[in-house]
């Protein structure tokens, strides 16, 4: 698939950025269709009420008012039959909805979507998803099983959260599980020794330790995500030189592998406790 020109936001001679700052102020300062790769790991359902935005329509021709959805129905139908169903969930949203319009209106042609959840949330924003970007851009969803926390004894216990992924555009996003690390076959023994050797590409189920509190990884941030994780997303939907952006960015994680696989990278938190930790994790990054 050849290169799409795009436009570059990024300041002269600097590979990353690392903004201090809300993200709702700085996502409408970023061009439009300028990031191939957007990573979300916001807070899981905060319960805070958040400042609120226009639900201004971006798949809609202008004029239409609302956004056209699975079966014909709108996007804000949608929307409000799910706020009814469930009160809890009308602050959260409200919180995440114009972020994701800015994450729609800032991706390229062939750009995509990581959207990192827990199981209270990832349900009611794969319906949502689905009536904003439209059902046919979804691609997949992603779990990531682990294997630390919590010993539940009066449910299942729960270990594991949920990326959905969504493109721009299903006719022409940029995907290459080719350049993905590969992982080792479960019973090795049932093929070829050279396929053995090679590993097997990975499937929507990502089996993956959490960041070890001994681990070289470790930063001290308590929502800090593993670099495996983040580095099959960026190696499978960027390319060497592309632009990669996460405005929930905490520590970093998502700058550190884009840095390290040769993408370039916005990030945004107003956490100053993220940002200390992104100075000393990205040192080559412009703050501003």
């Amino acid at each position: 698939m050849p290169t799409l020109p795009r436009p570059n936001p990024m300041a002269a001679g600097a590979d990353g950025r690392v903004i201090r700052a809300d993200n709702l102020d700085v996502l409408p300062t970023l061009e439009s269709g300028s990031v191939t790769l957007i990573y979300l790991d916001p807070p899981f359902n905060t319960g805070r009420v958040q400042r609120r935005q226009g639900t201004t329509a971006v798949r809609s021709a202008a004029g239409t008012g609302s956004i056209t959805g699975f079966k014909g129905n709108s996007y804000d139908r949608i929307k409000g039959d799910l706020l009814r169903y469930d009160d809890a969930f009308e602050n959260y949203w409200e919180f995440l909805e114009p972020r994701l319009l800015e994450a729609w209106r800032l991706l390229a042609d062939d750009g995509t979507l990581y959207l990192h959840l827990d199981y209270r949330e990832a349900h009611y924003a794969k319906v949502l998803l689905d009536a904003l970007f439209g059902r046919e851009s979804f691609l997949n969803e992603i779990i990531w099983a682990y294997d630390y926390g919590a010993k539940a004894k009066t449910r299942w216990p729960t270990k594991h959260d949920t990326i959905l992924v969504y493109v721009k555009n299903p006719q022409g996003y940029y995907f290459d599980s080719e350049t993905v690390d590969r992982e080792p076959y479960m019973a090795p023994g049932l093929v070829t020794p050279e396929r053995a050797a090679r590993g097997k590409l990975p499937t929507d189920v990502w089996w993956h330790t959490i960041v070890s509190p001994t681990g070289r990884e470790k930063t001290g941030y308590p929502t800090q995500k593993p670099e495996g994780v983040l580095r099959r997303i960026v190696q499978a939907s960027s390319r060497e030189g592309d632009l990669v952006l996460d405005f929930f960015a905490g520590s970093g994680t998502t700058g550190a592998v884009a840095s390290a696989l040769g993408r370039r990278f916005i990030l945004i938190d107003q956490n100053p406790e993220a940002i200390a930790v992104m100075q000393k994790r990205l040192p080559a990054a412009t703050f501003e």
